[in-house]
């Protein structure tokens, strides 16, 4: 056999491409040459391939050999293909199965010794073969749960080079070897917080309530000890599970992330950076290949900022293009890629940098010139795109004190949610939404939704006063009809606008 065929998988964000790979042998000054726009790693590959392929005990030719990628005019990295590389090359001598090979989809990377070593986002690799109409893949060991989440397919988890030649069809005996390990399992799930700990925040609690029910950003200000990060860290067990495709959907974000991906997690995830994280550890990047940053890693969940104010101005106005696309795009000079970003943004701050402004018995030693500043570090148009913007107080020693537990619980909060947004999907039905926090403004304004004049009097004042933008004029429709979904009625009247417009701002109409 002079070429032979054989397919892997190229990795844009989330976005699988099959590639064909083509050795080719020809009579020319012996060598291993790779094409079609590998980067670094990859070109590497040719020496990894070539002593894997000694220690397994096969043979390359030794005449020129060339393996090309097919389309070269995709963009190629990480060392994913060696497997798919090694077994075209070890097919030109004819000694493995050319059918079998070519309607086989091989990712892994190879060690000297010829073991398969686990790589990074297996899973949506996986799943742009299965899109593509191929049944089976040759996986590492390591990845092989992540793999078997795709349904369909038929996944075959190889721990050394000579076992996947032998299932091609090779005459040779394999050796029993230990198997790559992949990533440490994720820890094990902690426990989950109740809303019932948080004492004394009764406001705070039915804002998160609104929050969870309709999908709204929320921001939290108030000085240190009031709850803010109690409340936050509490959201993730009041909104409804995830769906399997949405699971999905964040599993395949955790596989390219490099993290262990062996079940189907169905709780919304969590990310909460440091206030130091730069803005390329909040949106992702890199130099050769995209990673995922936690804006990405937040997607189908919550991402938290706790001091948002200590953010770098830079970092906090990078939130703005997801909040309102719900994806984040990410452009260097060798490739484009696009990330999912469809996450809930929770932000909690004190009201000044000592913390004390405006607190009771309190002192605040910080002059006006600084509390402006500190203010002003969350943007204008940050402010614009939050639906919730709280003021939390801290709780009297007589209530913390009581031993009373009067809040509601996390199963109770969890149950209003899911009724308000069932409520929301049956209204959005013949709609491309399914939150009221993704409804498009034109469509609450106008039509059959736009509410009577005599209930919006209030939001068009607020309007026409310059106190909100037209974009906040829509974040209060928004959360008017949630608070018409948790108060189960048909549409918001004056009181659940009221409500959104103090809780957008504090707009008393």
């Amino acid at each position: 056999m002079k070429t032979a065929r054989t397919w892997a998988v190229a990795l844009t964000g989330v976005d699988g491409h099959l590639v064909e790979i083509e050795a080719d042998v020809s009579n020319q000054t012996p060598g291993f040459k790779i094409v079609g726009l590998p980067d670094k790693a990859l070109g590497e590959a040719a020496q990894r391939v070539h002593n894997a392929v000694t220690n397994a005990e096969l043979a390359l030719t030794r005449r020129r050999l060339t393996v090309n990628l097919s389309p070269a005019s995709l963009p190629k990295h990480g060392s994913g293909f060696d497997l798919g590389i090694a077994i075209s090359a070890v097919a030109t001598g004819g000694v493995l199965d050319a059918a079998s090979i070519a309607r086989t989809v091989h990712i892994g990377e190879l060690g000297l010794d010829g073991r398969v070593r686990p790589v990074p986002g297996v899973l949506p690799a996986v799943f742009a073969a299965a899109r593509a109409g191929f049944d089976r893949v040759i996986v590492p060991f390591a990845n092989e749960a992540e793999a078997r989440l795709v349904p369909g397919m038929q996944v075959r988890a190889a721990t050394t080079l000579a076992e996947v030649a032998m299932w091609h069809g090779a005459d040779i005996s394999v050796a029993e070897v230990e198997p790559v390990a992949g990533e440490a399992q994720a820890p094990a799930a902690a426990e989950p917080l109740d809303l019932a700990d948080v004492v004394g925040q009764e406001e705070a609690v039915q804002a998160l309530i609104a929050a969870a029910a309709g999908g709204h950003h929320m921001l939290m200000s108030g000085p240190p000890g009031a709850g803010k990060t109690m409340l936050a860290r509490r959201l993730p067990g009041i909104l409804p599970p995830l769906s399997e495709e949405e699971a999905l959907e964040v599993a395949a974000v955790r596989s390219l992330s490099g993290a262990a991906v062996n079940i189907l997690d169905d709780v919304p995830p969590l990310e909460a950076p440091h206030h130091s994280a730069s803005v390329a550890a909040l949106v992702g990047g890199g130099s050769r290949a995209a990673r995922p940053g936690a804006i990405v890693r937040a997607h189908r969940g919550i991402l938290f900022l706790d001091e948002a104010a200590e953010f770098t101005r830079v970092a906090l106005d990078a939130l703005r293009q997801p909040l309102e696309s719900g994806s984040i795009e990410i452009d260097r000079a060798g490739f484009h890629v696009r990330f999912p970003a469809r996450f809930q943004l929770v932000l909690a701050t004190n009201p000044c940098p000592c913390g004390n402004y405006g607190v009771r018995g309190a002192e605040c030693i910080c002059p006006p010139i600084a509390i402006r500043r500190y203010a002003s570090r969350l943007s204008g148009p940050l402010r614009d795109r939050i639906d919730i913007d709280l003021q939390v107080a801290r709780v009297a020693a007589s209530r913390a004190t009581s031993g009373e537990r009067v809040g509601i619980a996390s199963e109770a909060a969890a149950a209003q949610v899911a009724t308000a947004r069932a409520r929301a999907a049956h209204r959005l039905a013949e709609t491309p939404w399914s939150l009221n926090a993704e409804v498009a403004g034109a469509w609450l304004r106008q039509g059959d939704r736009r509410l009577p004049p005599g209930v919006r009097a209030p939001l068009d004042r607020a309007l026409e006063r310059g106190q909100l933008t037209l974009r906040g004029y829509d974040r209060v429709l928004r959360l008017a009809w949630t608070m018409a979904d948790l108060a189960d009625v048909d549409a918001p009247g004056a009181d659940e606008l009221g409500r959104a417009l103090f809780l957008k701002r504090g707009l008393i109409a």
